[in-house]
């Protein structure tokens, strides 16, 4: 079997990858690192409850929203200087983040980060695929671009406790200037230009419409998360429902759409965005469940907990850096289809075990088996996506999981605080753990431990729920894997790339 001849990419290439791994490292270390420099922050700036949900959430809303924008523009106006663009301006928003002196001046701060962070996203996936032309060196610089994300996740915490036991609550923001700075000094040395000839413009209408579209879903989804019987959340969610439903109407009648939905004709550009949406309601849930654990249950610390964290993210990030190389010789349908068996039986650790040591071998594993949906699947999202509507496509990724995770956090959690509702038989115990903790103190010495192993017990019974319907969910996950990308051959192979695109030439 022959492999393809197509130019591969030399030590500038590879060069230019650590520049857009360093954006995409300091992105997911800022979604994170927030968590511990909230009581810091809090009690300097004295926020009003509300005013503290706006500070922690803005930023992820700003990205969910603006993403798909972000991912055609860069198509449009070129890759590199949105990249630069972006990273410019999160250097500032960073400095004004944290130099904040009024609660005002933060949340501003966190929507400036967030719409720049949306700018930096999509672009640099695009520009990593642009980067390489060898699919075998694609697949293993998208496996890195994966790797550093997830480890960044995991990092966060880590760093943010380090630099609050050093420094000032601000300095968690401040150490994304020097980081900016390098990726644009690396960025205007290293990086080529990269945009669609005769793209257009933006249509400010479809602009509109996306946000109004993404936003109310992913407030109801979180406000979901916090109480499934709320209203206002299922409101929310209709609401950009119909936007969305709009959205897409307006897509099939412009020349030069926002999002092109030709890209779903194509096979595995459909399979991989699908498989990879429903794996990231699986992490979010999970994470969810595992947080919460160990400290309301273990009792750590937020730094204790992140340590503990920080071993299952590992294993997505050896998962990202090895699926590449498993995949130039087997098929990738089989290698994603295998990881998500290893996967379910991750989670069935989870279900059988009993403490935290089986909980973290049990998340490891799980995670580690759905590393390969990740890397490979960002491949073949880019990869089957013509290169002028890389931004696109890789916007559409993005967008993917950031959904997937908030749905993973509402349903998943929905589930387990159904469980915990039923488990439990004190009133006092209320609609969760935490609510149950906080009647506690409250009560003399017997009573309040009783109430707590009470509610420990049914949070538990919700965590295995959890963990048993992952199992299924990711079983699930891997049959369509190996049903719906069975046309795939192993990466670099001839074949692949030329049976693919045959096959859905005629849909593009």
């Amino acid at each position: 079997m022959t492999t393809t001849t197509t130019t591969r990419a030399g030590a500038r290439a590879w060069l230019g990858l650590s520049v857009l791994a360093l954006a995409t490292l300091l992105l997911a270390v800022d979604n994170t690192v927030l968590v511990l420099a909230l009581p810091h922050l809090a009690a300097d700036l004295d926020p009003s409850a509300t005013e503290l949900l706006w500070i922690t959430d803005v930023y992820g809303f700003m990205i969910a929203g603006f993403i798909i924008t972000m991912g055609s523009l860069g198509d449009r106006i070129g890759r590199r200087r949105l990249l630069l663009a972006g990273a410019t301006a999160f250097a500032a928003a960073s400095a004004l983040a944290a130099y904040s002196t009024t609660t005002e001046m933060l949340i501003a701060a966190r929507v400036l980060l967030g719409i720049s962070g949306a700018a930096i996203g999509p672009t640099a996936l695009a520009l990593v695929a642009g980067l390489f032309a060898d699919a075998r060196q694609r697949a293993m610089a998208i496996g890195v671009f994966t790797a550093c994300f997830m480890g960044g996740a995991a990092a966060g915490p880590v760093i943010g406790g380090f630099l609050l036991e050093t420094f000032w609550w601000g300095s968690v923001f401040l150490m994304g200037v020097p980081v900016m700075v390098l990726v644009v000094a690396g960025g205007l040395i290293l990086l080529p230009e990269a945009a669609a000839e005769g793209s257009g413009r933006l249509d400010p209408a479809s602009v509109a419409m996306s946000l109004a579209a993404i936003l109310p879903v992913v407030y109801g989804l979180k406000e979901l998360a916090d109480d499934p019987a709320r209203v206002a959340a299922y409101a929310a969610i209709v609401i950009g429902a119909v936007f969305g439903v709009a959205f897409v109407r307006r897509q099939r009648r412009l020349a030069e759409p926002l999002v092109d939905l030709r890209l779903f004709g194509n096979r595995s550009f459909s399979a991989a965005l699908a498989i990879m949406a429903v794996a990231m309601v699986v992490q979010g849930g999970v994470y969810l469940f595992m947080s919460q654990h160990l400290q309301l249950v273990e009792g750590l610390s937020p730094l204790a907990a992140g340590l503990w964290m920080a071993v299952p993210a590992l294993g997505l990030v050896a998962g990202s850096l090895a699926a590449p190389v498993v995949a130039g010789v087997f098929r990738p349908g089989l290698v994603v289809g295998a990881g998500l068996v290893a996967s379910a039986a991750g989670f069935a650790v989870v279900v059988a075990g009993d403490g935290l040591g089986w909980l973290v071998t049990g998340v490891t594993v799980a995670f580690l088996g759905m590393a390969p949906v990740g890397a490979l699947g960002l491949d073949l999202v880019v990869g089957s996506a013509p290169p002028e509507r890389a931004g696109s496509a890789s916007a559409m990724a993005e967008s993917g999981g950031e959904l997937g995770i908030a749905l993973g956090i509402a349903l998943l959690g929905s589930v387990g605080t159904a469980v915990y509702g039923s488990a439990v038989t004190s009133p006092q115990a209320g609609d969760s753990l935490s609510e149950a903790l906080d009647a506690a103190d409250d009560l003399p010495p017997g009573p309040a431990a009783a109430l707590v192993a009470e509610a420990q017990a049914a949070f538990n019974q919700g965590l295995l729920a959890v963990a048993a319907l992952s199992a299924v969910l990711v079983l699930g996950l891997a049959v369509a894997a190996v049903t719906l990308l069975r046309h795939l051959r192993p990466i670099g192979k001839t074949e692949t790339a030329l049976g693919d695109s045959a096959e859905n030439a005629g849909n593009l």
